[in-house]
């Protein structure tokens, strides 16, 4: 990739949380970061006003990634704003906790729709339209690895990220475009602490050998590394970012 140009990140789901801190991550190291978001505009636009106070460059951009047209849209207004897309982060997705047992229709196709669906929508997209150089980079869980009790739904929509990110960088042979998928592991956001005790949280914490939650920040760096100049030889892998829970 030529770093001298004007770079270009999409980063899905970006108005808060890890989308946000990798949003503010990219934008700090060069890139133009276009944060997009499904119904948080006024997260979306404090987040790019925090980006723009720093010296950075952003804009918000509204889109459900479940929704083909909107995903399309997405990419046609950031080309028309920049002239193309060099970066893709799939950071979007929900997570909804049950037995299979327990899990209702609702609860299976709303995460395949954002998670799954969403995640291929995307794809599709930068396939097509990705300049040369470009990197993609898609969000797993380290609950692929892990496998708890009442993750069914959601880690199997992680496992299918990651398949489609190994196949996906086969099929990008020629054009100089990395994919690969960062995996975090518990991490301290809003969504992972809301409604969960305290002694849940630190026994989640102490898991890891390094006894301490992910901060949205550790996840930003995972993902700045492969979208720059260092990590130009990292093709097709999943690298779990946990602190060595699994």
């Amino acid at each position: 990739m030529d770093m001298g140009k004007d770079r270009v990140a999409i980063v899905t789901g970006a108005s808060r949380g890890i989308g946000a801190a990798i949003a503010e991550r990219l934008a700090a190291d060069g890139f133009t970061a276009v944060v997009n978001y499904a119904g948080n505009a006024a997260e979306a636009e404090a987040l790019v006003a925090r980006i723009e106070a720093a010296g950075g460059k952003a804009i918000s951009a509204q889109a459900d990634v479940s929704d083909p047209v909107a995903v399309a849209r997405l990419f046609d207004a950031t080309q028309a704003a920049f002239g193309g897309v060099d970066v893709l982060v799939n950071n979007a997705g929900i997570m909804q906790l049950a037995t299979l047992a327990d899990s209702d229709d609702a609860l299976f196709d709303t995460q395949v729709a954002i998670n799954l669906k969403g995640v291929f929508n995307t794809l599709r997209e930068a396939a097509r339209r990705l300049r040369e150089g470009g990197r993609i980079i898609n969000l797993s869980s380290s609950v692929v690895g892990l496998r708890p009790a009442s993750y069914a739904v959601y880690a199997a929509t992680k496992a299918g990220v990651e398949a489609m990110t190994h196949i996906l960088t086969k099929e990008l042979r020629g054009r100089a475009i990395t994919v690969n998928a960062i995996a975090p592991g518990p991490t301290a956001t809003a969504l992972f602490l809301d409604g969960k005790p305290q002694a849940v949280i630190d026994t989640l914490a102490n898991a890891a050998p390094l006894e301490r939650l992910g901060q949205p920040e550790d996840i930003a760096s995972a993902v700045a590394f492969l979208a720059g100049p260092d990590g130009g030889w990292i093709n097709g892998q999943v690298l779990r970012a946990n602190g060595g829970i699994v």
